[in-house]
């Protein structure tokens, strides 16, 4: 199986409804914190860019669940590359419950498309992926380029 970064996360009361299941905002909150977090660890350097002018803006998620969780599981969010084109990409997300015993659950999988823009909020135009953000997802890409 291809590599993954991961997110690892214990899910809080807070993120719970009265029933004690998980709200689906949650799943889609856990990608942007997943996704985040990659750019922290693994691409510094486009995180400078956020800073400048570069920005990511999310075009398209989902997420399909499988099982329920609740308050205290342990949850692994695992990302993949999908798709990488001139301006866009596209990640995957497996939800994985990991068990005391070291088995693990699949309960839910995601996804989410990208796109790389750059200049002022008023006029922002497509922008080609930044080097830097190819070169760190190399690893996690089970992608085709387009």
């Amino acid at each position: 199986m291809d590599k993954y970064f991961e997110y690892l996360h214990t899910v809080g009361f807070e993120e719970t409804n009265l029933v004690g299941n998980v709200y689906y905002v949650n799943y889609l909150r856990w990608q942007g914190r997943c996704r985040e977090m990659f750019l922290k660890e693994r691409a510094p350097d486009v995180l400078a860019d956020v800073r400048d002018d570069l920005k990511l803006f999310t075009l398209r998620v989902d997420c399909e669940f499988f099982a329920e969780i609740t308050a205290f599981d342990e949850l692994s969010i695992r990302m993949r590359l999908v798709e990488l084109a001139q301006t866009q990409l596209e990640f995957s997300f497996d939800y994985v419950k990991l068990d005391r015993d070291g088995g693990e659950t699949l309960v839910a999988r995601g996804r989410q498309r990208i796109a790389c823009m750059r200049g002022p909020n008023t006029r922002t135009a497509p922008a080609r992926v930044p080097e830097a953000l190819v070169t760190a997802l190399a690893p996690y890409t089970s992608a085709r380029r387009t």
